[in-house]
């Protein structure tokens, strides 16, 4: 708006004139609460409020500035900027036609729409959001009347405000109205229950339709039915809470008490969503309130939840197609509920269970709410949608609520808008908000992105109910986040046995005499004369009957088989069921197809010279079926998977050219800009996300998560995620360690998920060298002393361990591991130490006959052609090889280095294997090959540190196979590599070129290797 922007301009001319003008309060408050005094702060400089200024627009200079505006509107309209010939076309027109406003200025016009403004801005300063009164907040000064020249005097006075095409009091249906109305309407819009904050979105059409809202002229009123439903809801949350207190006195539940009206607010949100649309809501959320949330709204049958209180429901011994895990305690556990609604639709809920680790389950959720779309073919993303349930502390103090946030709008990865629910505490575990946070609010860090904010006084359950719904429909119509901040209390400590007012004793003395939030709307009912007492004692001896009732049947409960995946895992098997191992090898002509396709670029495209030399090369390696490298590889494992119907999702920092600009998935034209990618157009009438390749933010925490909820949708899907450098994957360590490493044995949720992690050292320091293989090794599950069943037809290595973690050193075993991914009846999480170097090594290449299904070609043994775990020595040639002094077993781009000191130093007496799946530990193909060199000395060489790398994961499992053989002691198992280290790599190129070659050197020396000297 035109004169907004005016008066900005000259309050900026005057803030140079006048850099400071002290507050006239010393500090502002941030929060509601707060038991600490903060010192004074150092003054900081601030807007300059309008009155102060002797240069402004509300008198001097500047109303002269309009007197002469106004003069050469007079004189010739078109003279002036739209903006003002619309006002002051209107307000000599309204003071012609209404005598009443006949004395009033331009100047008191503009006041008046600076004060609505003011309150539209800072209205929710005043509201009362505070349940327990002890807000400390200043009224800011610009909602004060006085600031804007007027009086007690005017408040009968009649007034324009114009025609300003924008909604609510400034609309155009009202031009003309006294200041007591306009007044009485802004406190009741603004100062009321729920404080609202928009003002900061740039977008006019979202401010008016949420001014419609807020400004409309009566306030909001449920009629009997809906008080009746809402009083309802509120019992039952209330009364389950108090059912878990009488019957579990010690346990620790993390209860909702002092934040019941979450639960009617959700159920509401959830109804209103289901009317404008929406089919399925997947849920994330902490564990306060988690249990009533998974009973009373999901709908997770409650004598399964009395019975966790009671110890559990491990099933008996033998009991099959149970699957339990290790489970994990009962407020991290989640379920999934076809809901019906008060509109007469179903809605299917998922509540995804998460860590203690506060908000790390939100970009799982944005994620798996992601692939419900696509799965769903929801292009739109009206269908599926993504709700988050955050804690005070939490969402302000932690990083991967800004991540996720910041992923909302990116085009592969927003879902159409994600609701957001903080229940507001006023304190995180013991520490105050002035000790937890810089702002006002916790959810001020939401303004970074255009969303509104509503807070709303927990206590007042129909505005609860109201901030809900107008958050559900804001999200159905403009397809983006949205807040809701429900400022509420703890009505025990952090949990039900600690004792609060050891640190926040004011606020516990208020909370002791505090009535709840179910009294009060009962209270309030009661004076309206909406219900009366009986009917609500009626529905409290309702509720009371179900959970007793419930409660005594949880005593008896048994599980049943658990449908523990969704509808697409239908027959995919448990880690107690055997599953067939599949070869991934394709036909030829399949992959000569293919091979074509993504090679072949429109005759129109102009690509950058060395991209179209690249691809020249990669369609003459498909022609020859010779060389093929890895990008060749990969592209040829996703465009295969593609034929196959199968969905391909690669994401992560820099993916589409790749870091070390090998892979080109998506090329550039050079002249026009636009793109083109080759995967797209494996299929006729292929689907656009079919393949999606897709650069993202510069997030490890929030994009792993992303993808990790994505994978657990549906199998039928390769989803991949790509670290910039394996060093940087560390910034999402909590995604490794409560999610993907231990998630299947703690809820029964299997996922495919591939981790790329680029690993090697070639010089370039401490921070470019190491994916931490040692930690994913470290945090594998498989038992170091105990071989498994190794036979074919009944091996379950795989299954029962939490996840794969391999170091693969061909194209060809990297298609085919990629492949293996789906072409089982299960899934695991893949750890892939991706190469760097080898991306271009003469000697990393594979031939298309290792890539087919025919046999008697290069890839194919007595199984097929299948990923192989370990590569055996390129020289062996029969079973036993006497002549063999040393077998140097290895893992990653070291084969290269040391295969070519081979050469050079004529070691024929040497074998060299690859351990390309390091986890689950290939006995059976390690004990092949020790059987093959009986006489072999047996080394294992890694580039990494001795306290590094594989090394430690490798010599209690490498003895134990040797054992079963009797091929000597632990003793016998000689090391080769770097000294232990506290950073994984030098920063001196010099240095890492020597010890790169003393350790080559060392693993093929003549002299037997003394270790541990």
């Amino acid at each position: 708006m035109a004169w907004f922007r005016a008066a900005s301009g000259m309050a900026r001319l005057a803030m140079r004139r006048n850099l400071y003008v002290p507050s006239r309060y010393s500090s502002v408050s941030r929060g509601f609460h707060s038991t600490v005094t903060r010192p004074m702060a150092v003054p900081v400089p601030r807007a300059v409020p309008l009155s102060r200024l002797t240069d402004s627009f509300l008198d001097g200079t500047s109303s002269v500035y309009l007197e002469e505006l106004q003069r050469a509107w007079e004189a010739d309209p078109s003279s002036v900027d739209e903006s003002w010939d619309n006002f002051f076309r209107n307000f000599v027109g309204q003071a012609s036609a209404s005598p009443g406003i006949s004395g009033q200025t331009i100047q008191e016009s503009m006041r008046l729409l600076l004060l609505v403004r003011a309150y539209q801005v800072n209205g929710h300063m005043k509201a009362k959001l505070d349940p327990l009164g002890l807000e400390q907040r200043p009224i800011p000064e610009d909602l004060d009347l006085s600031l804007y020249g007027f009086s007690e005097a005017d408040l009968d006075r009649e007034f324009f405000i114009g025609v300003w095409q924008m909604a609510g009091i400034l609309s155009e249906n009202r031009p003309v109205q006294t200041l007591r109305e306009i007044l009485k309407r802004l406190e009741q819009a603004y100062c009321g229950s729920i404080g609202f904050e928009y003002m900061h979105i740039p977008d006019r059409d979202q401010c008016n339709w949420l001014r419609d809202r807020i400004e409309a002229p009566k306030p909001m009123e449920y009629n009997h039915e809906r008080r009746s439903v809402i009083l309802d809801r509120l019992i039952w949350s209330t009364q389950f809470e108090n059912f878990l207190a009488t019957k579990w006195t010690t346990a620790k539940r993390f209860g909702l008490e002092g934040g019941e009206t979450l639960i009617p607010g959700m159920k509401e949100m959830f109804d209103r969503s289901a009317d404008l649309g929406v089919e399925n809501i997947v849920i994330g959320m902490s564990h306060r309130g988690r249990l009533n949330v998974l009973g009373n709204v999901v709908r997770k049958p409650l004598s399964q939840i009395f019975s966790e209180f009671s110890g559990g429901t491990k099933p008996a011994e033998g009991a099959v197609g149970l699957y339990t895990g290790t489970g994990d305690v009962k407020y991290h556990l989640g379920t999934s509920y076809d809901r019906p609604t008060r509109g007469g639709n179903r809605i299917h809920l998922s509540l995804v269970a998460n860590p203690s680790h506060l908000e790390a389950v939100d970009p799982v959720v944005i994620g798996k709410t992601r692939a419900k779309q696509f799965h769903s073919n929801d292009t739109g993303r009206t269908k599926n949608m993504g709700i988050l349930i955050h804690g005070d502390g939490s969402f302000a103090g932690q990083g991967v609520v800004y991540e996720t946030l910041h992923l909302s709008a990116l085009p592969n990865y927003t879902t159409g808008g994600t609701i957001h629910i903080v229940v507001n505490n006023q304190v995180a575990f013991t520490t105050d908000p002035m000790s937890g946070r810089s702002s006002q609010y916790c959810t001020d860090v939401a303004k970074a992105l255009s969303v509104p904010i509503f807070h709303v006084n927990g206590d007042d359950m129909e505005a609860v109910v109201r901030a809900c719904e107008l958050a559900a429909e804001w999200r159905q119509t403009f397809h983006s986040d949205v807040v809701v901040d429900l400022v509420c209390y703890r009505r025990f400590g952090h949990n039900e046995i600690d004792e609060p007012s050891f640190t926040q004793p004011k606020m516990y003395m208020v909370i002791k005499k505090h009535p709840s939030a179910l009294d009060i709307y009962e209270k309030k009912l009661l004076e309206s004369g909406d219900i009366s007492k009986e009917q609500i004692q009626k529905i409290h001896e309702k509720v009371n009957s179900i959970l007793n009732e419930e409660f005594e049947n949880s005593k008896e409960y048994i599980p049943k088989r658990r449908d523990w995946l969704s509808a697409y895992w239908t027959g995919y098997k448990s880690p107690e069921q055997i599953s067939r191992i599949r070869n991934t090898g394709v036909k030829p002509e399949v992959l000569k197809r293919v091979g074509q396709t993504i090679t072949t670029l429109p005759d129109n495209f102009k690509p950058h010279r060395a991209v179209k030399k690249i691809f020249e090369l990669r369609a003459q390696m498909i022609e020859s079926g010779e060389g093929i490298d890895w990008a060749v590889a990969e592209a040829l494992a996703f465009a295969t998977l593609l034929v196959e119907g199968n969905h391909v999702r690669l994401s992560g920092q820099d993916v589409e050219r790749g870091t070390f600009s090998h892979r080109h998935a998506v090329l550039h034209d050079q002249e026009s800009g636009e793109k083109y990618c080759p995967l797209h157009h494996v299929v006729m009438n292929q689907h656009e996300e079919l393949f999606t390749v897709s650069n993202s933010s510069l997030s490890e925490f929030a994009v792993l998560g992303f993808e990790m909820g994505y994978s657990m949708e549906n199998p039928n899907s390769l989803v991949l995620w790509e670290a910039q450098f394996g060093d940087f994957s560390n910034g999402a360590q909590v995604m490794f360690d409560q999610f993907l490493s231990s998630g299947e044995s703690k809820w029964l949720r299997q996922t495919g998920l591939v981790v790329l992690l680029p690993h090697g050292y070639d010089g370039q320091g401490p921070e470019h060298s190491s994916a931490r293989l040692e930690r994913f090794l470290q945090m594998s599950d498989d038992n170091p002393f105990k071989i498994p069943e190794m036979d074919p037809t009944l091996r379950k290595q795989i299954q029962e361990c939490n996840w794969q973690v391999v170091n693969v050193t061909t194209p060809a075993n990297y298609f085919h591991v990629l492949r293996r991914q789906l072409h089982r009846e299960f899934r695991k999480p893949l750890i892939v130490m991706a190469p760097k170097n080898l991306l271009r090594h003469k000697d990393c290449k594979s031939n298309i006959s290792e890539f087919d299904d025919v046999e008697g070609h290069a890839g194919f043994d007595k199984q097929g052609t299948r990923f192989k775990r370990l590569i055996k020595d390129k020289n062996a040639q029969s079973d036993i090889e006497e002549g063999i002094s040393r077998l140097v077993l290895c893992s990653g781009k070291v084969y290269y280095e040391l295969d070519e000191e081979r050469k050079k130093t004529e070691r024929n007496d040497v074998a060299i294997c690859r351990v390309e799946q390091l986890c689950p530990f290939p006995y059976d193909l390690i004990q092949r090959e020790l059987k093959r060199y009986p006489n072999a000395e047996i080394v294992w060489c890694q580039e990494e540190p001795m306290n590094m790398g594989a090394f430690q994961y490798i010599a209690p499992r490498l003895f134990t196979a040797m054992k079963v053989l009797g091929r000597g002691s632990f003793d016998d198992i000689k090391y080769v590599g770097r000294a232990p280290s506290a950073a994984t790599a030098t920063g001196f190129l010099s240095m890492h070129v020597h010890e790169q070659a003393e350790l080559v050197k060392k693993a093929l020396q003549h002299e037997q290797i003394n270790f541990p000297n």
